[in-house]
């Protein structure tokens, strides 16, 4: 049974998911620059939540919520958000804070090509124009043929946006099913292990100050998942997606503060491109949505 939609509830808590994750990719890139190495970073991020899930459900006697009969799908989720936390957090290490925030919001863009060669689904003219405009701010920004912005740290922006794409259909099917604790846990199960592989090669000593970088990551993971986790459970991703945009404030925040990065003049002009294509794409799959909650309200099916 699919959980009841709520879409206010779903909006609400994808804010405060953004403003959470916002600050803990702050957090990430703080920890690289004191000299932890990005996997090990990746690994604190997924054992901690692991663990305090454990200790919540233990606590509460609720082993029962961890329960689930789709281990294959958690899985392939499981694969495909390692390497989707690879990009996320890798391209705020290679760009500035605001112009790596900015190439995530190329994720609906992505999920209408994707759409299209993977499911087979028909995007109308709107769509299409909307992915051009989304791809002309990605060459406003990256301006080929300049030294601007770093070409290695381009395609691991874009490559962030085109795996949250993969992820977000991943979720939302997941959720028809599982609760948002269950599939943030299973997420840590398996990713956990194989980041684990990589801890002889580099991991090093650390100190306190870095250790309390890493809990906070771990925590500000957990917490912001399972809101993010929540909001697609409650809400279309088409729908709840368009709050995600609120993120550029936070990042160019965090980059003036901490960094004292000013974003250079081609963000100014290519992020409102990229930002109206998305917003357009999540209100048609929105329109669609609700052209087809009636009939299937009425469906057999």
């Amino acid at each position: 049974m699919e959980p009841v939609q709520k879409p206010l509830y779903a909006l609400g808590l994808r804010l405060l998911a953004v403003v959470l994750l916002s600050t803990l990719v702050m957090v990430v890139k703080v920890t690289a620059e004191t000299g932890v190495a990005l996997p090990e970073i990746l690994f604190w991020r997924q054992l901690i939540p692991g663990l305090l899930i454990l200790a919540w459900v233990a606590a509460r006697g609720q082993w029962s919520r961890l329960k689930t009969r789709r281990l294959p799908d958690h899985g392939r989720r499981a694969m495909l958000g390692l390497t989707g936390m690879f990009f996320t957090f890798g391209a705020p290490l290679l760009l500035p804070l605001a112009v790596a925030t900015t190439f995530g919001f190329t994720t609906p863009v992505f999920a209408v090509i994707l759409s299209a060669l993977l499911l087979k689904e028909r995007a109308g003219p709107v769509r299409w124009l909307a992915v051009l405009l989304g791809f002309a701010g990605i060459v406003i920004i990256t301006q080929p043929g300049h030294a601007v912005i770093p070409p290695l740290g381009a395609a691991v922006g874009l490559g962030a946006g085109l795996m949250v794409a993969l992820i977000s259909i991943q979720v939302r099917d997941l959720g028809r099913t599982e609760e948002s604790l269950s599939i943030v846990f299973w997420f840590a199960v398996f990713s956990t292990p194989v980041l684990a592989l990589a801890l002889p090669f580099f991991a090093s000593a650390h100190t306190p100050w870095q250790w309390f970088l890493l809990a906070t990551g771990g925590v500000l993971g957990l917490v912001g998942q399972l809101l993010l986790t929540a909001a697609l459970r409650y809400g279309q991703v088409a729908s709840v997606s368009v709050m995600d945009y609120s993120s550029l404030v936070w990042a160019t925040l965090f980059g003036w503060l901490i960094w004292n990065e000013v974003p250079p003049s081609s963000l100014w002009l290519g992020a409102p491109l990229i930002i109206v294509a998305g917003a357009v794409i999540a209100w048609r799959e929105h329109l669609h949505h609700r052209r087809l909650a009636p009939t299937a309200t009425n469906s057999a099916e």
